[in-house]
């Protein structure tokens, strides 16, 4: 066992993180866990998790379930397309691998949402199998510890990175070295305030040494963050909110949102003709920014009052959602806020 993988699991067992709700064989759990994780706070994920589980407790209920569910419960964590994938690896694995998921982590890269680092996540903690994980947490501690230069993003630094990070992979306790690596990352050998000098590594951290530890990892190229606008109407009858389902592609893919308007449209004219309503008053509301990955949305929202729509109204992904069980709807983060604020007694008697 190389000398790295021996002190992070011997540091592991000592100081690394041991209730974590996830942490178990039971690789459905595993795997939910690993997913939800991407790119998300460990204490942001952990109520989501919890509500997960009780919704979908195993395999089979999750791939039963229609994906509005999925995407209702997924409301809130981002990245929705982690939600769709999530849905159809379940179906997957319900129909080609009799519902157990594969010990072989080249098997599991190829399921909907599983990537490289996440296959070998899920199978080094549910089969013990020896193979090696690189997500944002690794890279930046072999970066650091072995003075890794260059953006980890890009396809050589990369490549690197899983070269060095299959070479140390330990025989043994591949699970607790898989936890300790992520652990550090997260709690020890952070992007911002590292605390150094209680690293295991610190002793040959190059990083360290060289006084380079906020300069590793390179930092992505800095580009210049895209604007996007966007008209949104929140059209209002009798205590219920107009939603439409999002295209499958795209920005909130899959979700239920406000009806986007026209960038020109006049708000009265374009509701009474795209959905045949009479509309009484238009109100403009306090525009608002939602901030993506790669580009900043700037909303500006309209509540638009209109006389109570004929039964059965709702076609074409459309339908009308009561305003006091917004909970049960699949609704993108800043939507749903934006609804929960008009949910006030002086907002057109709603």
């Amino acid at each position: 066992m190389s000398a790295f993988a021996a002190t992070l699991i011997d540091w592991q067992r000592k100081h690394g993180r041991h209730d974590l709700p996830w942490q178990t064989r039971d690789a459905y759990r595993v795997w939910l866990s690993e997913i939800m994780l991407q790119q998300t706070q460990v204490e942001t994920v952990i109520p989501y998790y919890a509500r997960f589980l009780e919704r979908f407790p195993d395999l089979p209920s999750l791939a039963a379930a229609p994906v509005e569910d999925v995407l209702a419960l997924w409301s809130g964590l981002g990245y929705y397309a982690r939600a769709r994938n999530l849905h159809q690896c379940a179906r997957t694995l319900m129909s080609h691998h009799g519902g157990v998921f594969p010990a072989d982590p080249a098997q599991l890269a190829e399921l909907p949402g599983i990537g490289r680092s996440t296959a070998a996540a899920i199978s080094a903690f549910s089969y013990g199998t020896r193979a090696a994980i690189l997500d944002g947490n690794v890279k930046r501690v072999l970066a650091r510890a072995f003075g890794v230069e260059g953006f980890p993003g890009t396809k050589a630094v990369e490549n690197l990175m899983w070269n060095l990070a299959e070479e140390l992979l330990p025989e043994a306790d591949v699970d607790i070295y898989t936890q300790a690596q992520m652990d550090l990352g997260a709690t020890v050998c952070t992007r911002g305030r590292p605390a150094c000098a209680r690293c295991p590594l610190a002793d040959r951290c190059v990083a360290l040494r060289d006084g380079r530890v906020a300069d590793l990892p390179t930092p992505r190229p800095k580009k210049e963050t895209r604007q996007r606008h966007g008209r949104f109407a929140a059209i209002l009858a009798n205590g219920a909110v107009l939603l439409e389902r999002r295209p499958p592609a795209g920005i909130w893919g899959g979700l239920q949102s406000l009806p986007e308007l026209p960038e020109d449209a006049d708000t009265a004219d374009w509701v009474s003709t795209h959905y045949g309503l009479e509309v009484r008053r238009v109100t403009p509301l306090a525009g608002f920014r939602h901030v993506f990955t790669h580009f900043t949305l700037h909303l500006q929202p309209e509540a638009v009052e209109v006389a109570a729509p004929p039964a059965n109204c709702a076609e074409g992904g459309t339908t009308w959602h009561p305003l006091d069980r917004l909970d049960a709807a699949a609704l993108p983060a800043p939507i749903r806020k934006l609804l929960e604020q008009l949910v006030r007694p002086d907002l057109f008697g709603v």
